[in-house]
C-alpha cells in the first residue's frame, strides 16, 4: 500500500457516496451524542426506532433530566444494555447542564469526560456533528484498515493513528464513514464480496472471495461424461 493507491481507493469511494453521513437519525449534536451512547453493541437501525419515541418527548439534556431514569428506560426499552445505558445519559446530562450550559462540547477532553463516552464516540460527536477530520474505528473500520492495507495496527487506537498518517487530507473528514460503510456492506467479515467492491484491484488484503459461477441458463442442460448412465 502507498499514498496513490490511498487516494485512488478514497476517490472511488467518494465517486460512489459523495456525501457519506452516519446512518443513526438526528438533528442536533445532543441528539447525536445520545443516539451514539445507545448504539453501542446495538444496531443503529434499533437505535433509530428507539430515539424516534424518545426524541419525540424529550432532545435536550434538561427534558431528558424531567423523565427520570424510569421515563428514559421506558422510551429506549428495546436497547441493550438499557440500564447502564440509562444511569450514563442522565449522568452525562445532569453534567451537560451543570458544566457546558446544556450544549455539547467541542472538545475532545470535555467529551470524554462525559459518563458513557469513550475515544470512540467523541470522535464521532467531533467529526458528525462538528466536521473535525477524526476517525472514530469501530469494528468495520478495524477490520477494513488492516484486511485492506490502508492503515495496519493491532488495537484500534494504533489504526486511528495510522489513519491520521496515512489517509489524503483531501478524504480525511469523510474517510470514517466511507470506510465503516464498506465494513459494513462489503468488506463484511466472515465472507467479502470482493466481486462487488470497487476497490479489490486496490486493496492488499490475499484472500479475495472468488465470482460465484453464473446460474445456469434456463433449458439448457449440461453435458455428462456418461449419458448412457444417467437415471
Amino acid at each position: 500500500m502507498n499514498k496513490d493507491k490511498r487516494s485512488r481507493i478514497f476517490e472511488r469511494l467518494r465517486a460512489a457516496n459523495p456525501s457519506p453521513t452516519t446512518e443513526l437519525v438526528y438533528r442536533t449534536p445532543f441528539e447525536l451524542l445520545v443516539a451514539v451512547i445507545l448504539s453501542a453493541q446495538a444496531t443503529d437501525k434499533g437505535v433509530n426506532k428507539a430515539t424516534a419515541r424518545l426524541f419525540e418527548v424529550a432532545n435536550t439534556p434538561e427534558a431528558i433530566l424531567a423523565l427520570g431514569e424510569e421515563g428514559l428506560k421506558e422510551h429506549i426499552r428495546t436497547i441493550g444494555l438499557l440500564n447502564t445505558k440509562a444511569k450514563n445519559i442522565l449522568k452525562t446530562c445532569a453534567l451537560l447542564m451543570a458544566e457546558h450550559g446544556g450544549q455539547v462540547p467541542h472538545e475532545r477532553k470535555a467529551l470524554e469526560a462525559l459518563p458513557g463516552v469513550g475515544r470512540k464516540t467523541a470522535n464521532v460527536v467531533l467529526n458528525t456533528a462538528f466536521g473535525e477530520p477524526t476517525m472514530a474505528v469501530d469494528t468495520h473500520i478495524f477490520r477494513v484498515a488492516n484486511r485492506t492495507g490502508i492503515a495496519t495496527g493491532k488495537t484500534p487506537l494504533a489504526v486511528e493513528q495510522a489513519l491520521l498518517r496515512h489517509v489524503p487530507k483531501a478524504f480525511l473528514k469523510d474517510a470514517h464513514h466511507w470506510l465503516i460503510l464498506h465494513g459494513r456492506y462489503v468488506c463484511l467479515a466472515r465472507k467479502p464480496r470482493c466481486p462487488e467492491c470497487p476497490i479489490a484491484d486496490l486493496c492488499d488484503y490475499r484472500h479475495k472471495t472468488p465470482a460465484t459461477h453464473p446460474a445456469p441458463v434456463a433449458g439448457h442442460r449440461p453435458h455428462r461424461e456418461n449419458p448412457e448412465k444417467a437415471i
